[in-house]
């Protein structure tokens, strides 16, 4: 533990703070001790959470010492108790000529989150603290309630009702034992959060939400939710006194949005309905009850045992009558279909009058509707919907505050609606609502009309509110509130301390880059006229997927809105052409954010463990700006290495509320009130895109060791009013781009350095001996501690059965599933022939052993191709996990090695087909085997080019294609799914024939003893050889030059490659582009060119590695460290002429004759039959 003095108090840190640490303390004691507003900006990683606790906190002992200090000279009556130290500098630096003299003078601290999962977080930094001070959690019954009965209950206010009601009578066995153990010396000195409080509760039998607004009162520290605060009718439910306290708002960057909807409201047509169906049941069982108890007076008291209902008939008929006439009222005005109706916000009082609410009948109306809905919240039997009478019993509260005087009543209505406008317009959610269970609700409840909506446009409101409530300061902090000037202006109070702190990050530990056109130079933006464009789409699909190549683990990719992102999912997955979706897949197999709360537990732990597996090169989330995962979840470290925004994240600009917004602040803009600066309409809507952003932003670099990049895709971030406008302590960084080649290089650069100088522990997830699980109900039992965090991301997200994730498999694609199956052949087993007899011994050796799940969750395959999750539902193949060897280069083992991938492809279909279209194919195959007759073959798997996520099972049947059929086969694909299978002229040749051309390459060079390079080998799988990957282009299987082949035939072959890949207009680029190398031997400007150019395409990358012949020596070794990265791998960059020495000429020998010979092997089983 540290002691430093800032500001004159000393406050105990628990290490050496960073000096924007000391910064940040100092600012907010400078707001205790001046009893001033404070507005503080620090970047997420800074410990401003810590620092806002040891700084508050100590001010607090130091203001109690103050206290102590005073009463003591009061006794000694000017003599001094210690002589070397005066009474007078004692605490004083707390109070700054505050006098207080009682120790319940002393603030109490109210720090305010925006959720309680932020709040737990918070409780938990506390721990770490020395300071042990009487704290509290406030939470709704929701979440604290342990009654079960209560709990049962399928609204939120029924609860209340029903609790208040079991409090009342005292029957809840919990809230009887509140009083007992709010003493208990355990719970009173302890740091419990909301969990804690539970588990307590549940133990020993006491009523958490009570003992927590008991431990209130005794409480130096209360935590609790902003909108608790900010809403005025939570806020007298909680009896939160705010006098002389010292209010903290932590990740504050929401408190605009939440003042403005705690003060508004919306009632539809359902909602009144719903009222009046509810107070008619309500009538027809009193007027029963009366007809029982004999005859009917106007002045009959109706009570009921069970609820306490107090109320004559006449009176609930007012209630009704009030209902009826409100929504006549509502509905009376022709409102147009495709806008609505604005009025002043002073039209409320006039519309409620028309249904006899004034501030004369607000309370007897009020205590009406309370009355009804505890009564109705007690009865047993059948739910009534009440809350309809919940919403209107909460809007007479917010709309009638106060209790002026006749005379003043006026000026009291203009100043609480001077920040509000009233919109009437028509309800077009056709009610698609939960059938309720009751029997009495009337058709008026499914009519059409008109939603009277009340919109707050100003948070100054709320805040004013605030301070009006006398609390000592408030400070309003977070990682991002960037712009400051906009958002001060927007709250209406005066803030003279304010601070946008620097980051603990070196320069090199962070890389940020405006990008303005993608690898095919088409202007990448996210505007209206912009965002659905193709070549706009195509080009930030190209952008994606190389920057997953160039950015490590995982990836986060931010749009502005869900529209946009599944609109561009699905271009991306459609587009058979580029296939942008399978070339991210490939790499960071892709996981979305859902719209939805349930499902997302479940995606972000899948994006977790496939980053957490060591043998993957991580994965892509795909969220969007606003969305739940820009909002406070960490992704540190490997988890969030690289975030993409894709766009500007504007308000939807049609909306009338936005639109409603936009005129107010003009408005207020043009009146021009003395001491007071509003935001004009637009800067308010930009100001709104750029907060978004910056709070996605902040997703990256968490801590001091952190690193990572921040890619900005949108030509708009060029222009510096919109560079203006990011946080401070990212503009020194910020490097604009012209071509995307650069961005590849210098991000290349940044990583390459970064995990050299930061490198992280590689967790092990599998050893090298071959790991059997028989009875493990999942793959592997690991889970992050991120994956932990992300599960609590609320405090009642239903559970989730979640996907077994297997953590030992490397392998990525949209198709593939993650397992590989077990390929160990026993001894005095015979060998399988070829790939199909492998896999029928595989079948007679397989045993059932239940239910097991694949390691693939991304989210792509999740959303279009439900037929997967099901097929995976009934798995049959007892597995094994592998971890991939790196093959011997027997001819033996590339035997097996084949073998094993074939009956993985084989696999990877069965679970990705029914079971009837599996059983199908495989027949195919047994057929082809035995007549080779290649168009039965072609007709049965006609049915994988039907679906776009079967055609890579297509294009994978390739290998079992004998080779004299490979050209046909690969024709075929072609012109069904528009992307061959990576045909060259070898694939044709037969055993005996590459044979013939291998003894003839070899009678001109040295025989090759033995091949060492396994890495090489390692690349070479069936699937890519196939696919006509780059590991074909990058090796060879190309025709042997001799040792004489001069400069200018290999240079000549692969330009007539390139023109073959790039077209006419591209490789002209290229052409250029080495020309003016070899003129200016600039290399900078002939790499961005090429990067530019090769990365397009994945098939292309062999064509960048071969493109090194052109590299003068010295320049060398930048590009294959540019490729390193750029393929994940090391790689030989190609030179510019075959060499002459034997060493050489044994490697070219051996790039050569690998691939022939691991082709070979995988047509080799043929031969026989064909003969």
């Amino acid at each position: 533990m540290t002691s430093l003095k800032v500001n004159g108090v000393t406050v105990n840190f628990p290490f050496p703070p960073y000096d924007c640490q000391t910064v940040y303390m100092s600012k907010v004691m400078e707001c205790l001790q001046k009893r001033v507003n404070g507005v503080l900006e620090s970047p997420t990683g800074t410990g401003k959470t810590l620092c806002l606790l040891c700084a508050t906190l100590a001010w607090r002992e130091n203001f109690k010492d103050t206290i102590s200090a005073r009463k003591i000279a009061t006794r000694l009556k000017g003599e001094e108790m210690f002589p070397n130290t005066s009474l007078s500098s004692w605490g004083t630096a707390a109070t700054d000529g505050d006098s207080p003299a009682h120790y319940t003078d002393v603030p109490k601290i109210i720090y305010a989150s925006r959720t309680h999962t932020q709040l737990a977080q918070v409780v938990n930094e506390l721990k770490s603290t020395s300071y042990r001070p009487k704290m509290c959690v406030l939470g709704s019954r929701e979440q604290l309630c342990i009654n079960q009965e209560v709990m049962r209950q399928e609204s939120n206010h029924v609860k209340v009702h029903m609790c208040r009601a079991k409090v009342s009578t005292r029957s809840c066995v919990y809230y009887n034992n509140v009083e007992e153990k709010s003493t208990d010396r355990d719970v009173v000195n302890s740091i419990l959060d909301v969990e804690d409080l539970i588990k307590f509760g549940n133990k020993q039998r006491v009523c958490p939400y009570y003992l927590s607004r008991s431990l209130k009162q005794q409480a130096d520290v209360i935590f609790t939710p902003y909108n608790y605060l900010l809403d005025p009718k939570s806020r007298r439910a909680h009896n939160i006194e705010l006098n002389g306290a010292v209010v903290i708002f932590d990740e504050a960057h929401n408190v605009e949005k939440t003042c403005e909807e705690s003060t508004s409201f919306d009632l539809s047509p359902y909602d009144v309905a719903s009222a009046i169906s509810v107070v008619d049941r309500l009538l027809v069982e009193q007027a029963k009850e009366v007809s029982r108890g004999g005859s009917v007076t106007e002045d009959f008291n109706v009570e009921s045992f069970n609820s306490g209902l107090k109320l004559d008939l006449k009176t609930i008929a007012k209630v009704k009558q009030i209902l009826l006439d409100l929504e006549a009222a509502i509905d009376s005005y022709d409102v147009p279909s495709d806008r609505g109706i604005t009025k002043p916000g002073i039209f409320i009082y006039e519309l409620l009058a028309r249904a006899h609410l004034t501030y004369d009948t607000k309370t007897a109306v009020y205590e009406a509707l309370e009355q009804i809905i505890g009564h109705l919240a007690g009865q047993p039997g059948i739910f009534l919907n009440t809350s309809g009478l919940q919403k209107l019993a909460d809007i007479i509260q917010l709309v009638f505050c106060g209790e002026p005087a006749e005379k003043d009543r006026q000026q009291r209505m203009e100043f609480n609606t001077a920040h509000f406008k009233v919109h009437i317009h028509r309800d077009t959610s056709h009610h698609k609502r939960k059938q309720s269970a009751d029997v009495w609700a009337s058709s008026s409840s499914n009519k059409q009309g008109n939603i009277l909506s009340y919109w707050c446009f100003s948070p100054g409101f709320s805040m004013q509110d605030l301070v009006n409530q006398g609390v000592r300061c408030i400070i309003l902090t977070s990682g991002t509130l960037s712009p400051l000037s906009s958002f001060t202006s927007e709250m209406r109070i005066e803030f003279p301390v304010s601070l946008e702190n620097s980051h603990v990050i070196e320069r090199d530990q962070i890389f940020v880059s405006v990008i303005a056109r993608g690898p095919d130079n088409v202007q990448l933006s996210s505007a209206f006229d912009r965002r659905f464009v193709p070549e706009n789409m195509a080009s930030l699909g190209n952008t994606v997927a190389n920057l997953s190549r160039v950015v490590p683990h995982g990836l986060l990719v931010f749009f502005p809105s869900f529209p946009l992102m599944e609109k561009t999912l699905e271009f991306w997955r459609v587009s058979k052409a580029s296939g942008h979706a399978d070339r991210i897949e490939n790499v960071k197999p892709m996981f979305v954010e859902p719209k939805g709360k349930g499902a997302f537990t479940e995606v972000i732990d899948g994006y977790y463990n496939k980053v957490n597996d060591s043998t993957s090169k991580g994965g892509s989330f795909f969220a969007v700006c606003r969305g739940k995962a820009s909002e406070g979840l960490d992704f540190a470290d490997t988890f969030g290495r690289g975030v993409i925004i894709t766009g500007l994240p504007f308000p939807p600009k049609l909306d009338p509320r936005v639109i409603l917004k936009m005129q107010f602040l003009d408005e207020m803009c043009r009146k021009k009130v003395p001491g007071l600066k509003y935001l004009s309409g637009q800067d308010w809507y930009r100001q709104q895109a750029f907060r978004a952003v910056n709070q996605a932003i902040g997703r990256v670099i968490r801590h001091k060791e952190d690193y990572g990049a921040i890619f900005l895709c949108d030509q708009r971030f060029k222009n510096c009013d919109a560079r203006a406008q990011l946080p401070a302590w990212i503009k020194p960084y910020v490097r604009l781009y012209d071509g995307f080649g650069n961005v590849v290089r210098d991000a290349s650069q940044f990583f390459r350095v970064a995990q050299k100088m930061r490198p992280i522990v590689e967790k092990t997830t599998t050893t090298k001996e071959t790991v059997r699980l028989p009875d493990a109900p999942s793959c592997s039992s690991y889970q992050s501690p991120h994956a932990q965090k992300a599960k609590v991301l609320d405090a009642h997200l239903p559970s989730l059965k979640r996907r077994r994730l297997n953590e030992q498999s490397g392998a990525s694609g949209m198709a593939k599933i993650c397992i590989e199956y077990e390929s160990e052949l026993q001894e005095g087993h015979r060998r399988p022939a070829n790939l199909l007899d492998a896999l029928e011994q595989d079948d007679q050796s397989s045993v059932p052993v239940g239910e097991e799940k694949v390691n693939h969750l991304s989210t792509l395959s999740l959303q279009y191709d439900k037929r997967m999750v099901d097929e995976l539902r009934g798995g049959k193949r007892k597995i094994k996990l592998v971890q991939r060897q790196k093959p011997s280069v027997c001819e033996d083992v590339s035997e097996e090695g084949n073998s094993s991938r074939a009956k993985t492809f084989l696999a990877d279909m069965k679970k990705s087909l029914s079971q009837v279209t599996f059983d199908r194919i495989i027949q195919a195959l047994q057929t082809y085997k035995k007549t080779d007759d290649l168009d039965l073959l072609l007709t049965e798997t006609a049915v994988l080019s039907e679906d776009a996520n079967t055609h890579s099972l297509l294009r994978g049947l390739y290998q079992f294609v004998r080779p004299h059929h490979k050209k046909q086969f690969d024709e075929n694909c072609q012109e069904l799914t528009g992307q061959g299978c990576g045909y060259k002229p070898e694939h044709s040749l037969s055993k005996d024939e590459r044979k013939a051309v291998m003894l003839h390459s070899a009678t001109d060079r040295q025989p090759v003893a033995g091949l060492t390079d396994s890495s090489t080998y390692s690349q070479l799988n069936t699937q890519q050889l196939n696919h006509g990957g780059r590991h074909l282009i990058q090796q060879g299987l190309q025709q042997v030059h001799s040792g004489s082949s001069s400069k200018s035939e290999v240079h000549a072959a692969f330009l007539s490659d390139v023109k073959k890949a790039l077209g006419a207009e591209k490789s002209a680029q290229l052409f250029q582009a080495i020309t003016s190398y070899k003129k200016t031997n600039n290399y900078e400007d002939l790499v961005t060119t090429v990067v530019s150019l090769f990365t397009e395409r994945d098939e292309n990358f062999g064509l960048l590695v071969r493109f090194g012949m052109f590299i003068r020596p010295h320049h060398k070794k930048q590009y294959k460290e540019m490729l390193d990265v750029l393929m994940g791998e090391p790689v030989s960059v190609a030179d510019e002429v075959p060499a002459d020495n034997e060493e050489q000429q044994r490697r070219d020998e051996a790039s050569v004759l690998l691939p022939l010979k691991t082709q070979t092997k995988i047509s080799s089983f043929f031969s026989s039959s064909q003969r």
